[in-house]
């Protein structure tokens, strides 16, 4: 298991901030103005790391309220450790107000006693069994025959405090909690069930249509899709909702998937055409032995070991998996963008994976593809020039792999003389999974139907250092 690190250690573990130029490109933007749909299993909004950060959200499982929140089905967590991991917020410790001795005057015999129970059960969680070692008995009991601490009255008569104010502190230097690549950028969630049967209603082939129109036609700039399958193919049904995305300018993202799901190759929608696919490489810039597949449609590698994520109920985890180098990428995208808002969606592309660090063999390496990401050269380097026949689109894809409508017996009637391609008997393309066949949790992603690979969720302490008399007064 991964060792448990409180809120004020989450930073410290982000290692990629620094070392992909991450904060150097902060210099510039901080993706302002973008927006990034998270299609998942649901993001938490309420949780304080993201503190306004999403602006829209919907469920197409048929198991959410409709607001883009968990789903309470499989990994509810992981849409929420995706989304921090490209726009978090950080945290900032509460500022903490001033008790003055009349309150506690103001309050019931009732209250009284609820307000000092509490207090009594904080000390011996702070303590241990041992607190009555530590803090004198009769000063307590005094404390609650008079309700104040003796020289407590004295020390607020000399000088009466104000309550502070919260600094405005920057991102990049908040002292708690997950700081994501594009922490001005904002995100929608569509909620998703991915398992099939799914028991509230459509299933993972609809489901993930739906939620990729409907991220298109509510303002998402980037899609990021940090979840795969166990099959390179996908259904015919995807073709509409993707060649959406790609007509309305909207980049999507996707995970290699997790070799320790079983999945060595990258699978659909990774595979999917115009799709940007992310692999998962560790701190040292090695390959993700158990977290990275590997396969032609690979682009480029992020962090995927170790990473920390905030989780549902203001927590926050330790977690591995091409899940979480897919959001790195997406932030990083989305600076891009903020930094260049004249550019497409493939000349965003074409940015990340001409400026990444190379890595691998030389050319297009089937584990690292380009190379491994470097956010500051994105954002701010010089790149070769874009020549758009340089990438292949989903449209062309269809136009060549599936069966053309019309022309004689349907024979591939819209295949070009030079593509080297040949119909089959029946004019079919290569063939395609039938829904039956590619709808199971294991199929579509291991044990998670997600690019989370050998997750563990430690939930982990994030309210600290606030005081304890100012944390209760709150109450």
């Amino acid at each position: 298991m991964a060792a448990p690190a409180h809120a004020v250690e989450v930073r410290e573990h982000q290692y990629w901030l620094e070392d992909y130029g991450v904060t150097e490109a902060w210099e510039t933007t901080r993706g302002e103005g973008v927006t990034i749909a998270v299609l998942d299993t649901g993001v938490d909004s309420s949780h304080p790391g993201f503190n306004g950060a999403m602006t829209g959200g919907t469920d197409v499982s048929g198991g959410g309220d409709g607001s883009g929140g968990p789903v309470e089905q499989t990994s509810t967590e992981h849409g929420t450790l995706v989304a921090s991991l490209a726009v978090g917020r950080g945290e900032e410790f509460p500022a903490p107000e001033v008790i003055e001795p009349e309150s506690f005057d103001d309050m019931s015999q009732e209250e009284w006693d609820e307000w000092f129970d509490e207090f009594m059960a904080d000390l011996e969680e702070m303590y241990g069994e041992d607190w009555e070692e530590v803090i004198d008995e009769d000063l307590l009991d005094e404390f609650y025959e008079e309700r104040t601490f003796p020289g407590m009255e004295d020390e607020l008569e000399i000088e009466e405090p104000e309550e502070p104010e919260a600094p405005d502190v920057p991102w990049n230097e908040r002292p708690v909690g997950v700081v994501g690549v594009a922490p001005e950028a904002t995100i929608i969630s569509a909620s998703l069930v991915l398992e099939d049967p799914n028991p509230h209603g459509p299933g993972t082939e609809e489901q993930i249509a739906q939620a990729v129109v409907w991220a298109v036609d509510n303002g998402a700039d980037i899609i990021n899709m940090s979840i795969g399958s166990g099959v390179q193919d996908w259904p015919e049904s995807w073709d509409e909702a993707f060649m959406h995305a790609e007509e309305n300018d909207v980049l999507v993202i996707a995970a290699a998937g997790n070799r320790a799901a079983g999945h060595w190759s990258v699978g659909a929608p990774a595979t999917i055409p115009g799709v940007l696919t992310v692999a998962g490489v560790d701190e040292n810039r090695n390959i993700s032995e158990d977290s990275s597949s590997q396969g032609i449609a690979v682009d480029i590698a992020a962090a995927s070991e170790p990473l920390v994520g905030a989780v549902p109920e203001e927590g926050y985890a330790t977690w591995t998996g091409t899940s979480g180098a897919t959001p790195i990428v997406a932030g990083a995208a989305a600076l891009v963008m903020a930094a260049h808002p004249e550019l497409s969606a493939s000349e965003v592309k074409h940015r990340l994976l001409t400026s990444a660090d190379s890595e691998g063999a030389e050319g297009i390496d089937p584990e690292y593809g380009y190379g491994v990401l470097n956010v500051g050269e994105a954002v701010n380097g010089d790149v070769p020039e874009f020549n758009a026949d340089d990438y292949d689109t989903l449209a062309d894809w269809i136009r060549v792999h599936r069966r053309a409508e019309g022309g004689e017996n349907g024979n591939g009637a819209d295949i070009p003389e030079d593509s080297e391609v040949i119909a089959g008997p029946e004019g079919e393309p290569r063939e395609l999974p039938r829904a039956a066949e590619v709808r199971s949790v294991q199929d579509w992603a291991g044990p998670v139907t997600l690019a989370a690979g050998g997750m563990v969720v430690v939930i982990l302490m994030t309210l600290a250092a606030i005081h304890l008399i100012s944390r209760r007064s709150q109450s």
